[in-house]
């Protein structure tokens, strides 16, 4: 599609783009039957899941089961074999040919649903035409045979969907983890050789709870991560999304660069809701992007400031991405954890991309908005205000100590009240009542405190007397339809890196390579020490060269896979390396996987491959190459970030040995400083045009205020000093002529 810069695009031209550079949304042209088939399969599906987060979930087994049944009707019959020119097309029907799916797609379909269910039919024991098979627990450690083919058709089928989804390279990485396993023995590095497993034994550990393909990536994807997928689309759709760019229009837009400001305060309020970075783009990129290149933004950067903004979507919270959810499992702590430690981290994202479009602003002299184009708060606040209900309750019934997919439930229940359920259309009135019954239900019960009962209540009822028009309910199925759409690539790497999990417990192999990585530190920190050793600096210590450099490979990889793996499968897979590497070097579990998430998700605006900045260049009609350019300069902040949580974890906030409210404000602080000062120095301008000895100047002072501790920080106000006191004397000199 060709976009004319000049123009505002249309809401078909915006879903496009997001089509485009989404390949959970590229997807085949079923024809009328089918697609019409899929899309109440996909409701169906969305449904289900609804129960399950507030009625009570099946057992493991059956509800992944049913998941991965899912996953292998709607991917089979939307996603072709290869993306050839017009794979997508709509085909006529013939014998081996429906809806566009072919046959062979059709066989797959079956083959993976009897895969997917066979554990939950034979899980007490089967007997087909006297053939019996035993019980699960008795099958355990000695698969039947059926084991061994329903096993291997799930393992082959559950890398087809990954790769159908997610294109060829997370197959390719899990294909090495299983080689790697079978043929352990034969590897050419000693401390990489492993007595190995055979087939057998392979799909065994493959096949079965809880390891494997039926382990914790695609039992959280399922129980949780679907849900708050379905709730950010939903939410989205009935009214929350143009309330938070309302919102952002009125708190940032009077400002120097307005419309940049109002996209990375928009984005950031977006991020709360929504974990997909794309999604984000379109979303706010379709108002912010061509408001700003009005204002006089270049094209690229127009289109980089809100790649970098919307990219902080998986790292905002209350709702961050997949990868989170799965934190919280692995470290076996309360989702609120990861949410309120995640605060600090992506606050310091916002203040680098806010300072360079700040500085960058003073420097082209570009505008703000008129007091005429921006909406009335009053206005804004009494049309919107019931928006947020969803939200408030999802936060509430989150750090009320409820599971996430309750909290989930209950804000897509009040998102469907609010936004599609009124007096004036009485049969919509069975979904608040039954949304009361349940309530009253788990307050008889003890599921819910009178505090919590009453609150959902009063929620309820203010979600059905506001004055605000209401959605239909086909706007919901569409939106639960689009919901599931979105979750397919994420259930699908889910199943997928469940074989990456089961061979390095099958292994050891993250013990391996993590010794790797830290030996390979090691030896590097002896040549370097030897060369600083005369420097008093604790930093040149060899203990402390050896964590640096340490950090810096597992950055440099999480950077460079994640150019072409989804964030949850580089998250799984580094963490698992880097967690043993970094423990030993006495960092604590928390700061690591915060680690590993921060660098992987920088890759969504890291070039070549930065998808949320090509999506947002579609939509600027820019180079898409130059705005990931962009994009990566303003997030600049998500890239030195992590080395300081992990220096000091004081500002995650929830280490109770590292936290203390001097040593908090002091790295916070002085990291939020630093950040702006490597913003100016980037952008060019502080208080006037900077030259380029001062621009690295004060970007080397601005890397000293953000490395944690009193000495550094000292060390970047004596380097800034001069900078600021010139910018100062040049500013008067200006004024006075």
């Amino acid at each position: 599609m060709t976009v004319d810069p000049d123009r505002t695009l249309t809401a078909d031209e915006l879903a496009e783009i997001e089509k485009k550079y989404d390949t959970a949304l590229n997807t085949r042209d079923n024809g009328p039957t089918l697609s019409r088939v899929l899309y109440f399969i996909s409701i169906a599906f969305a449904l289900y899941h609804l129960w399950t987060a507030g009625f009570g979930t099946p057992v493991d087994h059956e509800h992944m089961g049913i998941h991965l049944a899912g996953l292998f009707i709607l991917i089979f019959a939307g996603f072709p074999l290869f993306r050839t020119a017009g794979a997508l097309d709509h085909k006529p029907d013939r014998w081996w040919r429906y809806g566009s799916v072919p046959l062979y797609d059709w066989v797959f379909m079956v083959i993976g649903i009897m895969a997917a269910f066979f554990l939950t039919l034979s899980w007490r024991g089967l007997d087909i035409f006297g053939y019996k098979i035993a019980e699960q627990a008795l099958r355990q450690g000695d698969p039947s045979t059926p084991d061994i083919i329903f096993g291997s058709a799930l393992v082959v089928l559950a890398l087809e969907i990954a790769r159908r989804t997610l294109g060829p390279v997370l197959p390719m990485i899990i294909s090495v983890f299983i080689i790697y396993a079978l043929f352990g023995p034969y590897m050419p590095a000693q401390i990489l050789q492993h007595p190995g497993v055979d087939w057998r034994q392979f799909i065994n550990n493959m096949y079965f709870p809880s390891e494997g393909i039926f382990g914790v990536t695609l039992w959280i994807v399922s129980t949780v991560v679907f849900h708050f997928v379905l709730f950010g689309v939903v939410a989205q759709r009935m009214g929350l999304g143009q309330f938070f760019v309302d919102n952002a229009m009125m708190a940032a837009g009077r400002f120097t660069g307005g419309p940049a400001k109002v996209s990375v305060v928009s984005s950031a309020f977006f991020g709360t809701i929504s974990g997909s970075s794309i999604a984000n783009t379109v979303s706010t990129g379709s108002l912010t992007i061509p408001n700003m290149k009005k204002m006089g933004y270049p094209g690229h950067f127009a289109g980089g400031v809100e790649a970098a903004a919307s990219a902080g979507g998986q790292i905002t919270p209350p709702i961050m991405g997949a990868a989170s959810f799965l934190m919280a499992e692995f470290l076996e702590v309360p989702y609120t954890t990861i949410v309120v430690a995640a605060i600090v981290p992506a606050v310091m994202h916002y203040v680098g991309v806010m300072s360079i479009v700040h500085f960058t602003a003073l420097r082209l002299g570009l505008p703000s908005y008129s007091k005429d184009e921006l909406p009335r708060f009053f206005k804004v606040w009494r049309e919107g205000w019931p928006t947020i209900i969803p939200l408030v309750a999802l936060l509430y019934v989150l750090f009320s100590g409820y599971t996430p997919n309750m909290a989930a439930f209950c804000g897509l229940m009040l998102c469907v009240i609010v936004g599609f359920c009124g007096f004036s259309k009485p049969l919509t009135l069975v979904v608040p009542g039954a949304f009361i019954w349940f309530v009253l239900w788990k307050a008889s019960n003890g599921g819910f405190d009178p505090v919590m009962a009453g609150i959902l209540l009063g929620l309820t009822a203010a979600g059905l007397l506001h004055p605000r028009a209401r959605e239909p309910f086909s706007a919901l199925f569409d939106s639960l339809a689009v919901g599931v759409q979105y979750a397919l690539a994420v259930g699908a790497a889910a199943a997928a890196v469940g074989i990456v999990i089961g061979v390095i417990n099958t292994t050891g192999v993250a013990f391996r390579v993590g010794f790797m990585v830290t030996n390979g530190a090691t030896q590097m920190a002896d040549g370097l020490y030897s060369a600083l050793s005369f420097m008093p600096f604790e930093i040149v210590a060899q203990a402390s060269l050896q964590q640096f450099l340490s950090l810096v490979l597992i950055a440099m990889a999480c950077i460079l896979m994640g150019a072409g793996l989804p964030t949850t499968a580089l998250y799984i897979m580094l963490v698992s390396v880097a967690q043993p590497a970094l423990a030993q070097l006495g960092i604590p579990a928390l700061a690591t996987h915060m680690f590993v998430l921060y660098y992987g998700v920088i890759s969504e605006i890291t070039p070549p491959v930065c998808a949320s900045a090509y999506a947002a260049a579609g939509i600027a009609g820019a180079n898409p190459f130059r705005t990931g350019v962009s994009a990566f300069m303003l997030g600049i902040g998500k890239l030195m970030v992590p080395m300081v949580f992990v220096y000091a974890p004081t500002m995650l906030i929830v280490l109770d040995e590292y936290f203390t409210i001097m040593s908090f404000l002091q790295v916070s602080i002085s990291c939020a400083v630093g950040v702006c000062i490597i913003g100016a120095a980037f952008s060019a301008y502080l208080l006037r045009p900077l030259n380029g000895l001062w621009r690295f100047v004060l970007a080397i002072a601005g890397l000293a205020l953000v490395a944690p501790g009193w000495q550094s920080d000292v060390v970047g106000m004596i380097l800034a000093a001069p900078v600021i006191l010139s910018q100062l004397a040049a500013r008067r000199a200006s004024l006075a002529t």
